[in-house]
């Protein structure tokens, strides 16, 4: 089957009430190039989130995990990631087709409001995280400035909220120079707090992390899911991505375009994360850059580059899913819909999530809803490639009454019983519900509901 994805159908305008935004992206309209791509994923992997998660391995200054079994555990987890984003990105790169469209394939048109809260409600939920990390960082900047007379984090983050709201009316054009020019920078600041913590903090880490036990056990693959659950919501919406970028390539040679530069950012910032907490007991990376740094040109420079990597992980990862959910669920524009998306975020309460006293509540966050996505993407995968063939008539899904018209009842029961699966073992959340899930879709499908509408010829292209 080619890779080019086929021209939208002139019946998907008149079938379909949402916004032009949401409609397939023919050949022309993509401007996202390989080398765009790599660097949009390394601008998304450089993000204080994933510090924060790195940081997650140092409890009270005590390592649950070594140094070892921290990059071990990136590295499966970055493998996993690069694997499904790989065979879920391939319907909206041949389609052109966003997440909230391909959902109506496996749970119906409205089955895919319950589905799409999955991914917009927790992208927003980060987007206020983010957007509080970068708050603090640009108070750290304004403090240093005034001499000390200004220090309000609160209207710092609000200012920072509304600018990214600006940044976001100008949608997938405004990621792709933003995500260039970011990762360079990030690489090039990483590199340089990597060297100062070697060199002023190798004791402290050596004692904290180096020479840690560790654990093989639950806190291990629990890591695992975590990391894999701080991807959950990116991947199982790869098609929002993927549609974006230009034509002609093969599956094997894009599913490179996630795996190198994810390893290189994601694995980089998680062992860069648990080195700070191990050299300052600090969970907060934008609190405890300044206090290895401890110079203020150097403070300014380092909470500048915070600033910046909040506003390209946001710009990735945070506003343009829940926008796109929005978008369908209200029939509202596209830049309508940014601004209601940067508001609520700004109602996300992002404070109590990032105290110091929260890391482990941030964790179970995670590992709580990605309990849902992992079902998600499971049934997305199995629906697609194992009872659909790669063969979906992209006409069909825009129809409001159509034949994916409603409630497919095996896809949403099928998710109900992979979270309520992955909840008997919370850590291992998200790998138990796509098992889970997976299995009792196909089943579903295959011998309970065969006389569902979804399961009638017009869906299969000939």
């Amino acid at each position: 089957m080619s890779t080019n994805n086929a021209s939208p159908d002139s019946q998907i305008e008149h079938a379909t009430g949402l916004d032009e935004s949401l409609h397939p992206k023919t050949d022309k309209d993509r401007t996202v190039k390989p080398k765009d791509y790599i660097f949009m994923w390394i601008g998304d992997g450089v993000n204080l989130g994933n510090m924060t998660l790195g940081a997650s391995v140092i409890v009270a200054g005590v390592a649950t995990l070594n140094i070892f079994q921290t990059i071990l555990a990136a590295l499966v987890a970055i493998a996993i990631i690069s694997t499904v984003f790989a065979l879920n990105d391939r319907l909206g790169y041949r389609k052109g087709i966003p997440y909230v469209v391909q959902l109506r394939m496996s749970f119906g048109v409205k089955g895919t409001v319950i589905s799409s809260l999955l991914r917009g409600i927790p992208a927003i939920v980060w987007y206020g995280i983010q957007s509080w990390i970068g708050g603090t960082a640009l108070n750290e900047i304004a403090k240093i400035i005034t001499g000390g007379s200004f220090n309000n984090i609160f209207i710092c983050f609000v200012a920072l909220q509304l600018f990214q709201i600006v940044l976001s009316l100008f949608g997938f054009h405004a990621v792709k120079w933003v995500e260039t020019i970011a990762s360079v920078v990030f690489i090039v600041g990483l590199i340089y707090v990597f060297v100062i913590l070697l060199s002023n903090y190798s004791a402290e880490i050596t004692q904290n992390w180096v020479q840690a036990k560790g654990s093989w056990g639950l806190p291990f693959f629990g890591l695992i899911m975590v990391f894999l659950g701080n991807y959950a919501g990116i991947f199982v919406s790869a098609a929002d991505y993927s549609r974006e970028l230009k034509t002609g390539m093969s599956d094997k040679k894009r599913a490179s375009l996630y795996f190198f530069p994810i390893t290189l950012s994601y694995g980089f910032v998680i062992v860069i994360g648990a080195m700070l907490a191990a050299a300052t007991g600090i969970t907060n990376p934008a609190l405890a850059l300044p206090v290895v740094l401890n110079n203020d040109i150097l403070a300014v420079a380092v909470s500048a580059f915070i600033v910046f990597t909040v506003i390209a992980t946001n710009m990735v990862a945070n506003i343009i899913p829940p926008v796109y959910v929005i978008t369908m669920l209200t029939k509202l524009k596209y830049k309508t819909s940014a601004i209601i998306t940067g508001l609520l975020a700004l109602g996300a309460f992002p404070w109590l999530l990032i105290k110091e006293s929260s890391a482990t509540g941030l964790d179970m966050f995670i590992l709580i809803y990605s309990a849902f996505l992992g079902p998600v993407i499971s049934i997305l995968l199995v629906d697609y490639y194992i009872l659909r063939k790669q063969r979906v008539n992209v006409t069909d899904l825009y129809k409001e009454d159509g034949p994916f018209a409603g409630f497919n009842k095996a896809g949403l029961l099928a998710m109900l019983i992979g979270a309520a699966a992955a909840f008997i073992v919370v850590k291992l959340a998200w790998i138990i519900g796509v098992v889970v899930a997976g299995i009792a879709y196909y089943l579903l499908s295959k011998f309970a509901f065969t006389g569902s509408s979804f399961k009638k010829g017009t869906i299969f292209e000939k």
